[in-house]
């Protein structure tokens, strides 16, 4: 498959379209014990896999999540909505994101809204965030339409045999470059967060 064809476009924009979340109501109503839980985001987020042999979450990486205070830690062994909610987003953040990073960006939320009686929680909270980052499926495959574009268009004075290869790099140094600007202006906005807890902040923990 090359970039010259139109398949490769379909094929993106049919991935980004089948895009999906978690809704809070496919979430059980009970508190689950460190099983349930791994085995749920295995079921729920396996499209997100890269490889089949790829883990969603095992015992070893939320234990450590609790370790570095990315989560607050299990009641009686067991696990609310709340902390899947939280698990949910570090699983996203993770991809891009230092676990130093997460943490900081977490801290208040985690303090504010995590295991209260007040009717804004976590639960608002990431119902509001789903709500915005499905509002732009459609920008998003239409960016992704006028990048490919471009790099169909470059290169064209290479020889003919020498293009598809070189737009294809085009085409991903071009979706590389927005993540990169992106990543840049995120860590920017985390490093002007106050900081609850500077400690342990030096070294990156393994998963």
């Amino acid at each position: 498959m090359t970039i010259n064809t139109e398949d490769m476009l379909n094929s993106i924009l049919a991935s980004i379209s089948r895009i999906d979340y978690i809704k809070p109501e496919d979430i059980p109503g009970i508190d689950l014990y460190m099983d349930q839980v791994t085995t749920f985001m295995e079921k729920n987020l396996q499209s997100s896999k890269r490889y089949p042999e790829d883990k969603i979450l095992t015992k070893t990486m939320i234990n450590n999540y609790a370790k570095n205070n990315l989560l607050p830690p299990p009641v009686k062994k067991k696990y609310s909505k709340e902390h899947m909610f939280l698990l949910i987003f570090i699983y996203y953040f993770k991809n891009i994101l230092s676990i130093n990073d997460i943490q900081t960006l977490l801290q208040p939320i985690t303090g504010k809204y995590f295991d209260t009686d007040e009717d804004f929680d976590l639960t608002a909270i990431y119902n509001e965030i789903v709500k915005l980052e499905m509002d732009q499926i459609v920008p998003l495959k239409k960016d992704v339409t006028r990048r490919f574009n471009l790099a169909k268009e470059s290169f064209s004075q290479c020889p003919e045999d020498e293009q598809p290869f070189l737009q294809l790099f085009s085409f991903i140094s071009l979706l590389s470059f927005d993540v990169y600007v992106k990543k840049q202006l995120i860590e920017k906005l985390i490093d002007e967060l106050p900081r609850e807890n500077s400690k342990g902040r030096g070294k990156e923990p393994k998963e």
